[in-house]
């Protein structure tokens, strides 16, 4: 008779384990003398049906260490059912556990599955149980019992906690997660309530995709997500699929952040659906996960653009894969940008709006602020109330939102958001009317020569960059000096997008010198200014800068109006010229000079508007730059210098030293790079003694 291909698995683990040396005690000893182990310890000492198991049978053990219990925080009621829920009865060494989305069965009754998924990593790869972690170095520690009984120990980083209804109910104590959703009353112990959408399952008949078996990931929105009385109307079928992640059982642990995964809102033409989870970080061991819907194709009744809502409970691990409780149903988008706003802004508000002293049930009040929080509290200190009438009321709008994070700890920021005037226009710097820019377009504008945008402050434009490495594109925006990246594009709301960026704009943080260093666009000006050491006083935050700088593009074109200069400032030897060069550009003095004031200076000493127009002189490093700047029409800036009409492409960019202007051309004549006869010679025959010196060591 052939033998099961698990006698072969069996006695490959025994003769590897006999090889290894690693048979000598029982498994129980191995934990006994662990001292990481002690906790799990204790629950086995309580759980003596476990130790029974251990006498008897063959069994693979995932034991939490310590660290993992005092993080779990809980007391534990069942120690009979936990200890059996972290056992299997086929033993399985690292390498025997599978492929990701499959399960080995526990001990507990009805057999509810472990779920096993193997990522990937730059340094190492990991191997989860649910979500705990395996310990690998720590783990595959192999026993024999009784002769034949074979034990593998295994550690994790976190204690695995079964889905369990009261023991009366035996039918459910391996739910699936209909069934989970069904009797939701007899597994949640907080305050989260499913009617609502366990009502729309039902009547929609979606009941099927929740019994499916297998592996799969299942999202459901809480009743609190619910409190506007019109959105549960908005839930159909498709909206039910957009739920759901077929074939992939998903923790949040092991799960790659801002990676899409197809749902079943994705089987035609008219509408497709991908999910990704994200994080926010908080602080210190307060990481925030959040699911996001992103419909990608729109059929008219469901809006494209991401829904993104908060996991109130995650990885509830289930008979056909794992059910993450999120705080607001996904693809519905029924809020304007301003009620979008304040429905991020604190989860206790969507318990009924209620104030926080009215919150009777402390679970609510340990809550922390959604992810624009502090930028909602902003505003309303701020008092401005218009500001909220145009999110409310304006039709096709775009708003930049700063996270919370970008408002931590900033004195500046601080001191300018107790300025309400000068508050007021950093925050119409954030919004722009009248038209919808998803990322998408955003990205061809980045990609495209003028790269800006106006907003709702008629001075300020905002400017947009896109990084691309390998598969990835990073998308940041510019307004008032301040460089943010955009860490979550096209939140939908009916009548715009939100996207969510790292930075607040207008408020600068770096010096001249940092602006330089991390605008891309401004790279061959800081080279430049590297090669003689011009650059290093651009640190210096006792003085006041206003450095014209000339931007990648102007460089490139100079290059072919004056080849000859341009192509020897970028050479070493030439630095002493090109600091000349570059010297023209920066102004120092006692407070900088943006645009407007060079403009009211210019217009102050030309006074008649149709006469010949007089220069202003401003004190650079040696000497003075005399210019004169115009205001076109549509608000851009010409620099009038030495005959030429130079454009300003981004003025105003605001350092915590001075501001900077990005040109369009150099102020470059011909002639300014003169190399004498004998400084030449002197080079070729400095070039000449090097070569020789080098032939010389061959």
């Amino acid at each position: 008779m052939q033998k099961p291909a698990m006698f072969f698995a069996v006695r490959a683990c025994f003769l590897a384990a006999v090889i290894a040396g690693t048979l000598a005690g029982t498994i129980e000893e191995k934990i006994r003398n662990d001292p990481d182990l002690s906790e799990f310890l204790a629950l086995m000492e309580r759980a003596e049906i476990a130790n029974v198991t251990l006498q008897y049978k063959q069994a693979t053990i995932f034991a939490p260490i310590n660290q993992a219990f005092q993080t779990y925080g809980k007391t534990v009621e069942d120690p009979i059912s936990l200890v059996l829920y972290h056992m299997a009865s086929v033993p399985k060494k690292i390498n025997q556990l599978g492929s990701s989305y499959t399960s080995v069965y526990s001990e507990l009754t009805g057999n509810p599955p472990l779920w096993i998924t193997h990522t990937t990593g730059s340094y190492h790869n990991d191997i989860y149980v649910n979500n705990a972690r395996l310990l690998v170095s720590q783990s595959d520690v192999v026993t024999i019992h009784k002769d034949t009984n074979l034990q593998i120990l295994h550690k994790i980083d976190e204690v695995l906690v079964p889905t369990t209804g009261p023991k009366n109910l035996a039918k459910i104590y391996n739910p699936t997660a209909f069934e989970f959703l069904h009797f939701y009353e007899s597994f949640i112990v907080n305050p989260h309530r499913l009617r609502t959408f366990r009502q729309k399952v039902e009547q929609t008949k979606k009941e099927d995709i929740f019994k499916t078996e297998g592996g799969h990931t299942f999202f459901i929105p809480v009743d609190e997500g619910f409190v506007k009385n019109e959105r549960a109307a908005l839930i159909d079928g498709k909206i039910i699929d957009g739920h759901v992640i077929p074939k992939k059982v998903l923790f949040t642990a092991p799960t790659k952040k801002d990676v899409p995964f197809e749902t079943l809102a994705n089987g035609d033409n008219n509408v497709r659906v991908v999910i990704s989870f994200t994080q926010e970080n908080r602080g210190p061991n307060n990481i925030i996960n959040y699911v996001k819907s992103h419909t990608l194709l729109s059929d008219g009744h469901h809006q494209q653009g991401v829904v993104l809502s908060e996991i109130v409970q995650a990885n509830i691990p289930v008979k056909n894969g794992v059910v993450h409780l999120i705080q607001r149903p996904l693809m519905v988008v029924d809020n304007n940008v301003r009620e979008l706003l304040e429905e991020q802004m604190d989860y206790i508000c969507n318990i009924g709006y209620k104030k926080k002293e009215e919150v009777e049930d402390p679970f609510l009040l340990e809550k922390d602020g959604g992810i624009l929080s502090s930028f909602v509290r902003a505003i309303t200190d701020a008092d401005y109330k218009e500001f909220f009438n145009t999110l409310e009321r304006s039709h096709d709008i775009t708003l930049f939102a700063p996270c919370d994070a970008a408002w931590r700890d900033d004195y500046t920021l601080n001191s300018i958001i107790s300025n309400k005037n000068k508050f007021k226009d950093i925050l119409r710097m954030h919004l722009i009317t009248d038209t919808r820019l998803y990322v998408d377009k955003i990205i061809n504008i980045g990609n495209s020569r003028d790269k800006r945008v106006h907003t709702q402050d008629p001075t300020t434009d905002l400017y947009f960059n896109v990084v691309t490495s390998g598969t990835n594109r990073t998308v940041t925006v510019e307004g008032g000096g301040v460089n943010a990246t955009v860490i979550q594009p096209d939140l939908a709301a009916t009548n715009g997008v939100i996207h969510i960026i790292d930075r607040v704009l207008g408020v600068p943080y770096t010096t001249v010198y940092d602006k330089l260093l991390t605008d891309y666009s401004l790279n061959k000006t800081f080279r430049l200014g590297n090669q003689g050491g011009f650059n290093n006083q651009l640190t210096d935050t006792t003085k006041k800068f206003t450095y014209f700088v000339p931007r990648n593009e102007a460089w490139d074109e100079a290059g072919v109006d004056h080849p000859s200069a341009v192509k020897k400032l970028f050479m070493p030897q030439y630095h002493y010229h090109a600091n000349n060069i570059l010297e023209r550009h920066l102004v120092i003095s006692d407070e900088p000079y943006t645009m407007e004031r060079i403009k009211q200076l210019t217009s102050e000493r030309n006074e008649d508007m149709y006469g010949p127009r007089t220069e202003i002189s401003l004190p650079t490093v040696r000497g003075e730059l005399s210019l004169y700047v115009e205001e076109s029409n549509d608000h851009t800036y010409i620099i009038h210098w030495k005959g030429e009409r130079i454009p300003v492409f981004r003025p105003n960019v605001a350092c915590t030293n001075g501001v900077i202007h990005v040109i369009d051309a150099p102020f470059l004549q011909d002639g300014d790079v003169q190399v004498s006869k004998a400084a030449a010679l002197d080079f070729a025959g400095h070039l000449m003694m090097v070569m020789a010196a080098k032939w010389l060591l061959l």
